[in-house]
């Protein structure tokens, strides 16, 4: 059988044993095999301080597999939600194009859905608040609902209502008796980083209006598999969705996606918009109808479609140190920049350290002084590379590279070139 669809050890019963493998977190097959295996590697937002840096890290399996029956790519889950997110190294506001795009969404959901100040509006892991600024400073009321509590005590600080609470049927029970229910919910990016999806969609259920409107973002799977986006897997994130997949979860839950719309964020990403199953106001949009049959005409809702991308990823790895090996005998300087969760799947797959990367940096704060997890690779102020003036700048967050370059402009005054790792190893013009 060839490797990359081999049914591992892992997900298969063993041999006189009555242990079953891992099930699938939406259908509960346990008919698993593997997507990609990118081996060993630490929680990705797990920075490390500087007086722990010799100590030992917990590294997990990074190993990420393809239900059979339902198609839904998932990772086992080695450490909770709650070990992971409740205390979190990421912050969206220090990426200045996402807070422009959220604005932007902000004012699509007022003008299209009639949102204003007698409107509702929630989102699902407000992070800092970046989202929900836009609806305040038009006086519409909102509430954020985020497990962090260390990034949900900034966005208080900026007027934002938030609830420190992981979300799902229970809790949003609790929150629409205390707040009643929502006109508009917004979950960007955080449906791929829950481990009982079955149980966070019943949540949206529960607490929408009865002709609210739900939009999740998500990162299309097809743009992972086409351009190689390997990095975007890791621990925090437990599913990689399609449209089918998604579709078939939410309908599930008596959520039906009426919209949905193709976007350049993070290399790719969909947002769906969904109501009620009941709400019969809304119908399937032209480009609802375009993008399923992209997505069977390119077979996305057939099994042999996820095969093969493991070597495509184990190429990318090759071009990226064959890049990285022959500048460093040039004797070139090479520095990151950024030090993001996709980064850090990079960094550790590929085994690059110091030997490879002098430093990275990164406009959080909160990162500042410690190190990658892993590869232990220091972290410092962006004003860093305006001192050492590298040769080569490796952008790890590749989904910002334009802003990041119109940030770094002056690097070019002593020559310095920027480089991406994906989908390859490539040098900037």
């Amino acid at each position: 059988m060839d490797a990359d669809t081999r049914v591992t050890p892992a997900n298969s019963v063993a041999a006189g044993s009555d242990q079953p493998g891992p099930r699938c977190r939406f259908c509960g097959s346990t008919h698993l095999k593997t997507f990609v295996d990118l081996g060993m590697s630490p929680l990705c937002e797990s920075f490390v301080p500087a007086e722990k840096v010799n100590a030992m890290e917990a590294f997990y399996p990074l190993h990420a597999l393809v239900c059979q029956e339902c198609l839904l790519v998932q990772l086992e889950a080695y450490v909770s939600a709650s070990e992971i997110f409740s205390e979190y190294a990421y912050f969206s506001s220090f990426a200045d194009s996402w807070v422009a795009h959220v604005g932007r969404y902000a004012e699509h959901m007022i003008a299209d859905f009639g949102i204003d100040q007698n409107s509702f509006v929630v989102e699902v892991a407000s992070n800092d608040g970046y989202l929900l600024q836009h609806f305040v400073n038009r006086g519409i009321p909102v509430l954020g609902v985020e497990p962090a509590a260390n990034v949900a005590k900034v966005a208080v600080e900026k007027g934002i209502p938030s609830e420190v609470v992981f979300f799902g049927r229970a809790s949003a029970e609790e929150l629409r008796r205390r707040y009643g229910p929502a006109d508009l919910m917004a979950a960007n990016n955080v449906i791929a980083h829950v481990p009982d999806i079955n149980d966070f969609v019943a949540g949206f259920k529960v607490m929408l209006a009865d002709r609210g409107v739900f939009t999740a973002e998500i990162p299309h799977i097809a743009k992972l598999i086409k351009f190689n986006q390997f990095d975007t897997i890791y621990h925090e994130h437990f599913c990689y969705y399609s449209l089918y997949t998604l579709q078939n979860i939410l309908a599930a839950h008596g959520l039906r996606v009426f919209d949905v719309a193709e976007l350049p964020t993070h290399g790719g990403s969909l947002r769906t918009y969904a109501c009620h199953d009941e709400n019969s106001e809304r119908t399937a949009s032209e480009r609802l109808l375009r993008l399923q049959e992209w997505e069977h005409e390119h077979r996305f809702d057939r099994a042999e479609t996820y095969v093969g991308f493991e070597e495509q990823v184990r190429e990318t790895k090759r071009k990226l140190l064959e890049f990285l090996i022959s500048a460093k005998r040039a004797g070139k300087s090479v520095v990151g920049y950024g030090a993001p969760g996709k980064g850090n799947t990079l960094l550790n797959y590929c085994g690059i350290r110091q030997d490879f990367l002098d430093y990275t940096v990164d406009r959080n704060t909160y990162k500042h002084g410690k190190y990658t997890p892993g590869t232990h690779i220091p972290i410092y102020h962006p004003d860093k590379i305006s001192e050492t003036k590298p040769d080569y700048i490796l952008i790890l967050p590749w989904n910002l590279k334009d802003e990041i370059t119109a940030q770094l402009a002056y690097a070019r005054e002593w020559g310095a070139r920027f480089v991406v790792p994906i989908p390859e190893a490539t040098v900037l013009p």
